[in-house]
């Protein structure tokens, strides 16, 4: 449907045309983009809490405006965290979808093993890497206890 070029009278009329397409050209989408951003945050040793914790960051990516990509929330849905090989695979998958991801987001007061391969893979891909503390304040500087 939409708007004829054509008035009333059968005659080529672009002015009416041109002025409702300008209008609907600066509609604004339903869902605007949302970069894609990669969640970093500790899995093992208190998982329950961890997992609450991931899943509040993914949400505070959202209010930003962002795509959280949270890979320890998807995996051990499936992959046995127990088993060395599933785990490896599981890490080998977050890294392939953090190269698909503008941003890397660190969230905590400490760095995994396994946030330790992000961080290292973002820094070698030159993604900008963000640190948050548990409360989802950002901290410019990246002073963090390794595990």
């Amino acid at each position: 449907m939409g708007i004829s070029r054509f008035n009333k009278e059968g005659y080529i009329d672009l002015t009416p045309y041109k002025a409702i397409k300008s209008v609907e050209s600066k509609k604004k989408p339903r869902f605007p983009f949302h970069p894609m951003v990669y969640i970093c945050s500790p899995f093992t040793g208190n998982v329950e809490t961890n997992i609450e914790n991931a899943r509040r960051y993914s949400r505070f990516a959202v209010e930003q405006g962002y795509l959280p990509i949270t890979p320890h929330l998807l995996y051990p849905q499936f992959l046995d965290d127990d088993s060395q090989h599933e785990r490896d695979l599981g890490l080998f998958f977050g890294l392939i979808l953090l190269d698909k991801c503008s941003e890397l987001w660190v969230f905590g007061d400490y760095i995994s093993k396994g946030m330790k391969a992000e961080i290292e893979r973002a820094k070698i891909k030159g993604q900008k890497i963000r640190y948050f503390d548990k409360q989802n304040k950002e901290n410019k500087s990246s002073f963090f206890i390794s595990n």
